[in-house]
């Protein structure tokens, strides 16, 4: 694939080299019709190039793309992704026709003239109206999805989980049977509270840090982010999500699981996707890939910013309440 990506680069070099010298020529002389039919000629065939990269690129590129939202919610933000890119999908495609076709069909001609068209009422009505009655379509769809996500206030028994960034790692904390976080600043940073716990919090005792983050299918995650030191963004691309890490401020969202790790690895576009990676890391000698669900760090946040890497593993419900009932509390760790 780069390599015929190199080509269609060095292609379209030439031909912007070639057309740049034949403009070159053209001055002190004008096109006469046979060049005006070649120009139109050259439209046909670069529109015929350009359709031929576009269904090239949506059959045999669609392989890295993301599987489906492993989330409930997430589930809006595909659908506005699709609604969206095939809007402008159709419009591109009639318009480029269009844009290609009239420069063939109304090319310079000795024997035609060019008819004045001032402008058309209509016409200007139309054209701006339908987009903004689009606009306001996709913009609420995308408000209502943002507030469907930001609203934490509804959902019954949720997970509480605070992810905590500094460069250049993730920790994590979960709420313990209280299911209510302690409170949290840099300045009771020391020693084991590296998360900087307040301990005089009540809520806090309770609490357990982890370096890997467990999330129980089927139930709603509630995720508080804190920053120790630079502004990092908590990516998690399965779910849909991402939320800024900002220093001296929480942040959050929510989510709800809706396929453990392993049915994930199970669905047919990640196994496609899982052998076309395997096939270039066996060429290369490299350790097989196994999906896994991952939070990533979507800010340059520093030189070693590549490392912000926590694995995310998701359960069902039994097996979570399990898991995190064998990880230590705060108060045991924190003496």
């Amino acid at each position: 694939m780069l390599a015929l990506f190199y080509i269609f680069i060095g292609v379209a070099i030439g031909v912007s080299v070639w057309q740049i010298t034949r403009i070159m020529d053209f001055r002190g002389s004008i096109a006469d019709d046979n060049d005006n039919a070649a120009q139109g000629k050259y439209a046909i065939g670069f529109l015929a190039f350009l359709y031929a990269m576009m269904i090239y690129c949506l059959i045999f590129m669609n392989v890295i793309m993301l599987p489906e939202s492993a989330s409930i919610e997430g589930e809006h933000d595909d659908n506005l992704f699709d609604i969206t890119f095939w809007l402008i999908g159709v419009v591109q495609f009639i318009m480029q026709f269009l844009i290609f076709y009239f420069t063939f069909k109304y090319r310079g001609s000795k024997d035609r003239k060019a008819k004045f068209y001032a402008d058309s009422h209509k016409l200007e009505f139309i054209w701006t109206v339908t987009p903004a009655v689009v606009l306001v379509v996709l913009i609420g769809y995308g408000l209502w999805q943002w507030n469907n996500v930001m609203d934490l206030s509804d959902s019954e028994d949720p997970v509480i989980i605070e992810v905590y960034s500094q460069q250049f790692n993730w920790k994590a904390r979960y709420a313990g049977a209280d299911n209510t976080l302690g409170t949290g600043n840099v300045n009771f940073i020391k020693g084991m509270n590296t998360m900087g716990v307040d301990m005089s919090d009540k809520n806090a005792a309770d609490d357990k840090q982890v370096t890997e983050l467990y999330l129980p299918k089927g139930r709603k995650v509630h995720f508080r982010f804190r920053s120790q030191d630079v502004l990092h963004s908590a990516y998690m691309p399965h779910f849909r999500a991402q939320m800024n890490c900002v220093p001296g401020m929480v942040t959050q969202f929510g989510f709800t699981p809706k396929y453990t790790t392993q049915e994930m690895r199970d669905l047919p576009e990640v196994i496609e996707k899982s052998i076309g990676i395997n096939k270039i890391r066996r060429a290369k000698g490299e350790e097989l890939y196994i999906f896994d669900y991952l939070l990533l760090c979507n800010k340059i946040c520093g030189a070693s910013h590549y490392n912000m890497q926590m694995k995310i593993t998701v359960v069902e419900e039994d097996e979570f309440d399990e898991w995190l009932s064998q990880q230590p509390t705060l108060s045991e760790v924190i003496k």
